[in-house]
């Protein structure tokens, strides 16, 4: 089983036999002027839908509907001054931005658009280029774009920005082990970590039927590993004042704010490539006569189409999910989303493994553990949660805190303590104090 799933991964290869410098130049300038026209129509989008979320219009002046807007904005930000601060460290402040921003482009590279078509009469790829570890190619540049959102903290000199880069820097690299671990269901079943051949193994039947779990969990890692809500800790305002790019202006903070978005558009491209089939049209489009809409350029739209699926979660989950709290979202990512993913790929294997002895039908078995899974996984976030709170220390005079009131000015409780009203230096004794009722005051005015 396992040599004729390779062989059919295989002969879905892209075959760059007819490639020409002018072509790999012309597919990377299309693959960067798509990637910017779609972080434009992403924001406007983005900020249209949460405003019919919230009841109001949304962006509606600046051209027809309100879509040069972005583009409005963008001009405008890049033309503003460029403050940098006294503090920082010139050479890395610069760099930082550009670290970001081009490692989320590098990681696109390796995403198909398409199958083959012919191009001035060369037959190419509608891909930049495919390599046999395409998937993890994406993994590390996702890893070392990290340093660039954590050098922009440390070298803008002020506390705030390396509060935010170093919260980044756990947050990524937390959740891109739970995103890895995800993947492995996906090779295991394809046979491949090529991109081209993992969407060739899909001709018969997507990923997410048979690796439902691990689509789940790799849905959930990429809000942690872009920095959105509810998981952009990295830039919790209330807490760190912007984070990691406070101290940035100008174009180098619109390098961040492109890269973001452009990582948005990789992390659904890589999605849709691993569980939706890639560029393959979707039922019942699929059952159209000699397979016409899986050949050509009509496979375009459909990768389109399925990206925007995603893009439009992103926006959606936004507009309707709270911030959460940063020891929850790590002790969701350490606690369940890695050692759930670690179970699953046993399973995955003992199931590959034992098809080879019964006849259970392999879509079957893995859509009923995928469902078990994920109800498991619920029910034991919803289980660590009530003995969370079932922990939580009761009653601050019993665990022996000092008097609140022993420095001179009140000091306020912490979470779990209850503190009765209190005042005076009798506080110090130990019994319990309430304020006495105070008899109303006479008005002798005439």
């Amino acid at each position: 089983m396992t040599t004729g799933l390779l062989s059919a991964a295989a002969a879905g290869a892209a075959d760059f036999s007819e490639e020409t410098w002018w072509l790999v130049l012309l597919k990377a300038l299309a693959i960067f002027v798509f990637l910017v026209l779609t972080t434009l129509i992403l924001i406007w989008a983005e900020r249209r839908i949460i405003g019919r979320m919230q009841q109001r219009p949304g962006p509606n002046r600046t051209g027809p509907f309100g879509l040069l807007q972005t583009l409005a904005d963008g001009v405008k930000l890049a033309l503003k001054e460029d403050i940098v601060p006294a503090t920082a460290e010139k050479v890395v402040y610069i760099a930082a931005p550009g670290i970001a921003c081009a490692l989320a482009f590098v990681s696109f590279s390796i995403i198909p658009f398409g199958p083959n078509v012919s191009i001035a009469g060369h037959s190419t790829p509608l891909q930049l280029t495919d390599i046999p570890v395409a998937v993890i190619f994406v993994l590390a540049a996702a890893s070392v774009g990290v340093y660039g959102i954590l050098l922009a903290g440390w070298s803008s000199g002020s506390t705030y920005p390396l509060l935010g880069g170093m919260r980044s820097a756990a947050q990524i690299i937390s959740y891109e082990i739970a995103m890895g671990l995800s993947l492995v269901a996906v090779f295991l079943y394809a046979g491949s970590m090529s991109t081209s051949e993992i969407v060739a193994a899909q001709q018969d039947m997507w990923f997410i039927v048979p690796a439902f779990f691990s689509f789940v969990v790799y849905v959930i890692t990429m809000f942690g590993e872009t920095n959105r809500l509810p998981f952009d800790l990295a830039e919790g305002e209330g807490e760190l004042t912007g984070g990691f790019h406070t101290e940035y202006s100008s174009l180098k903070f619109a390098l961040f704010f492109l890269a973001e978005y452009v990582n948005m558009v990789t992390v659904s491209a890589l999605a849709t490539t691993l569980f939706l089939g890639g560029w393959r049209a979707p039922w019942p489009l699929s059952l159209v006569g000699d397979d016409v809409l899986n050949t050509g350029w009509w496979p375009v739209l459909w990768f389109v189409v399925k990206l925007w699926l995603f893009l439009f979660v992103f926006v959606w989950v936004r507009g309707s999910l709270p911030r959460v709290r940063y020891d929850q979202f790590m002790r969701f990512g350490w606690k369940f989303l890695i050692p759930a993913s670690l179970v699953w790929i046993v399973a995955v294997a003992v199931i590959q493994g034992a098809r080879l002895f019964t006849q259970t039908s392999r879509t079957q078995t893995f859509v009923i553990i995928g469902v078990l899974a994920v109800v498991g996984l619920v029910i034991g976030w919803f289980s660590d949660s009530r003995a969370a709170a079932s922990d939580r220390p009761r009653g601050g005079w019993e665990l022996g805190e000092v008097d609140p009131f022993a420095g001179g000015h009140p000091v306020p409780p912490l979470p779990g303590q209850e503190v009765l009203v209190s005042r005076g230096p009798a506080a110090s004794s130990g019994r319990e104090l309430t304020a006495a009722p105070t008899a109303p005051q006479e008005d002798h005015r005439g």
